[in-house]
């Protein structure tokens, strides 16, 4: 059954958006599969969602039926219903009255309790029709967004006021209620140039009017037009925009059908750094920096109006006359605050509060710059006194009036006076790039430097976050503890890091002395269960298989890079037969132990030779791989531990391990333990799906 839904409202945030949509997607699924509206796979069918700034649309080609269901029904026990002579007695007769059916069809039924006579009966499924009447209200009055409103007398709490609601099912119109918005079978196209009613009776009607009335609901078709016409626009000048995805994402989702413009503005605020261009450019206008080949930036600005080719140039004029002001503003602030070297405003971070609980920003800037000389030292930086000096002027250009006007700009704008006052390179770029990444696709630190700053400062957010008993849960995460978290983690890998995650957290706690609420033991296991679920997800992310995720974070992920290490050289031999023969006698060894207790081992009791070969090549194996694992070559160390596998398959082959005579059974247990703990440092290879079919 073809399901379209729309529900149009007045405009939203693009972050609105998109947390809607996925919502919508997951919550349609999850409520179709609760009420069995499902195939034989368990499968409800094809969902996609679309939006816009001004709709949300869901549509399936969904089951439209319930299967069939068979309900036992329990009537007497058998000895009631059935005499000495198997006949039926008038309990039975009347369990098959009330049940319409005859008394042959009644069947014995054998429960916890004993046999009773019953019969199945057959229950039609629901058609889905019918039960989206209910669904599709549930679903949408659940929708969560970062920020809710009411509207009228309506108790109904969404993003937007909603303006209408679409909702057909092969056509037809699907009637339900949200607040006081009936669903109908119409849709409005274009807001500003095509606001009339229109009547659609398919997907595939909806999508050809709407896009004749100015609306493109696709993100990735509005997207693909903008940079399409960006790319036409800027060609006479063989330019391109300064990269910004999160502003191209934004105003992806803020039109509905797009325009792009060009305009621009005087060449005497090129003397201001890109990154204060394309930000003033940003922040308000949602204008694109423009850059020639070199990315050195050009006077001109592109922009994306909704519905509107600006043929009379009225929205180029305007935003050329608005951008002007914010460029002046920009330049001043940028002379002004360089008129006062960094060093005299990091003594003003005393005025502003960081956390009430945590202190003031002084007191921040404190606690990075020794946590920042501490990974110093355990990571071997070299020249720490400029370390030691950009971790001292990070927090400086809070105090600017540029940080005051563009908050974005936090670093970076520190970075950029830095520069300008003669500071080192080594000085100038840490501190520029230690807010970095700022976002998934924000690039990592490129400087050792900005890394360890970048690490410092996060680290000492994260730990202060939890040792006052702040929780991230759900889409609740104020001080942006997740993205803290995955930026060390990312960092660390760019950067090759190798560290201890539980020193670095209680050198962070330590540095807290007495601010904390929660006990130093709850801040530690609290803050390390935080860091494996953002290794998992960005592991997943990348694309790894999840079980070979669980495998390498299970052989420990106190080491980051390590774990990352442990993964690549799982995934490499993921495929062989060999690796899955390993998995495979490794989840017998460990089958076998399960339950049993730690037992002290002795080489002089083994007897047969299989176990003393298994012994000697143990012996052997840790040798030669407990030097590898030091020093992160898991490759090689899982080269060595697939020779053993034959070993091990002789061993079982031949040996009994649960021998009859005590002495040798508890040996020959203690020994696959050993042999278990010795590859379970390089990996917990029982987390390993294997596909039996394909061995």
């Amino acid at each position: 059954m073809e399901l379209l839904l729309e529900i149009n409202t007045e405009e939203m945030p693009a972050l609105h958006v998109k947390t809607a949509l996925d919502q919508l997607k997951q919550g349609l699924y999850s409520k179709l599969v609760d009420v069995h509206l499902v195939d034989k796979s368990n499968e409800p069918g094809d969902i996609q969602t679309f939006g816009t700034c001004r709709r949300l649309v869901l549509y399936g080609e969904i089951v439209s039926k319930q299967q069939p269901k068979q309900k036992i029904v329990i009537g007497p026990p058998k000895k009631a219903a059935f005499d000495e002579n198997s006949s039926p007695t008038a309990a039975a007769k009347g369990f098959a009255k009330s049940n319409n059916v005859e008394v042959s069809d009644l069947e014995v039924i054998k429960n916890e309790k004993g046999e009773y006579v019953g019969v199945k009966k057959s229950i039609k499924g629901k058609e889905a029709v019918e039960l989206l009447k209910s669904i599709l209200p549930e679903l949408i009055e659940e929708l969560s967004f970062p920020k809710m409103m009411r509207w009228g007398q309506s108790p109904l709490r969404f993003s937007r006021p909603i303006k209408n609601i679409l909702c057909l099912g092969n056509g037809e119109a699907i009637p339900f209620k949200v607040g006081d918005i009936l669903a109908t079978h119409y849709t409005y196209g274009h807001k500003l140039f095509f606001p009339e009613r229109i009547k659609v009776s398919s997907f595939k009607e909806y999508l050809s009017k709407l896009k004749q009335k100015r609306v493109i609901i696709d993100a990735g078709e509005r997207k693909q037009r903008i940079e399409e016409q960006i790319k036409e626009k800027l060609a006479p000048q063989d330019a391109h925009i300064y990269p910004d995805n999160e502003l191209l994402d934004k105003v992806t989702y803020d039109v509905e059908y797009p325009f792009v413009f060009t305009g621009e503005f005087p060449e005497d605020y090129l003397k201001l750094p890109i990154e204060i261009l394309s930000t003033a450019m940003k922040v308000g206008q949602n204008l694109f920096s423009v850059v020639d080949k070199s990315s050195k930036q050009l006077p001109l600005f592109v922009g994306v109006s909704d519905g509107s080719p600006d043929k009379n140039r009225l929205v180029k004029k305007g935003n050329e006359r608005v951008l002007k002001a914010r460029l002046e503003d920009a330049r001043f602030f940028w002379k002004h605050d360089l008129e006062e070297p960094l060093n005299k405003k990091k003594s003003l971070l005393s005025r502003i509060l960081y956390q009430e609980k945590l202190g003031n920003y002084e007191e921040k800037t404190s606690r990075i710059r020794r946590i920042a000389q501490y990974l110093s030292k355990k990571t071997g930086v070299k020249g720490e006194k400029h370390l030691l000096q950009s971790a001292e002027l990070c927090k400086a250009d809070l105090i600017t009036e540029m940080v005051r006007e563009f908050p974005s700009l936090q670093g970076k704008t520190g970075g950029l006076y830095a520069k300008e006052q003669g500071y080192p390179e080594k000085v100038w770029k840490a501190v520029y790039e230690h807010y970095q990444p700022a976002s998934r696709d924000d690039p990592t630190p490129s400087t050792v430097n900005g890394a360890v700053l970048s690490i410092a400062d996060k680290i000492d957010s994260i730990v202060g976050a939890f040792g006052i008993g702040i929780e991230v849960s759900g889409s609740k995460d104020p001080f942006g503890l997740r993205r803290n978290a995955q930026g060390i983690c990312r960092t660390i890998l760019d950067q090759k890091i190798s560290l201890s995650l539980s020193h670095l957290i209680q050198k962070t706690i330590s540095e807290y002395k007495n601010l904390m609420d929660v006990p130093e033991e709850e801040v530690i296991k609290h803050s390390e269960a935080f860091f494996k679920d953002r290794l998992n997800h960005l592991f997943e992310k990348q694309g790894y298989r999840y079980d070979l995720v669980n495998a390498a974070l299970g052989a420990g992920f106190d080491n980051i890079y390590y774990s990352y290490l442990r993964l690549k050289a799982l995934d490499a031999i993921k495929d062989s037969p060999e690796f899955n023969s390993l998995i495979i006698v490794v989840k017998r060894v460990n089958n076998i132990l399960r339950g049993q207790p730690k037992r002290k081992m002795n080489p002089d009791l083994f007897i047969e030779k299989e176990e003393i070969k298994l012994y000697t090549d143990y012996s052997t194996l840790k040798e030669k791989i407990m030097p590898l694992i030091s020093t992160g070559d898991f490759r090689k160390a899982q080269s060595f531990i697939l020779e053993i596998r034959s070993t091990i398959d002789s061993f079982f082959d031949h040996v009994l391990v649960m021998a009859d005579d005590p002495k040798q059974r508890k040996n020959r247990l203690a020994l696959l333990r050993a042999v278990s703990r010795l590859f379970s440092e390089v990996a917990d290879y029982s987390q390993v799906v294997v596909d039996m079919d394909n061995l």
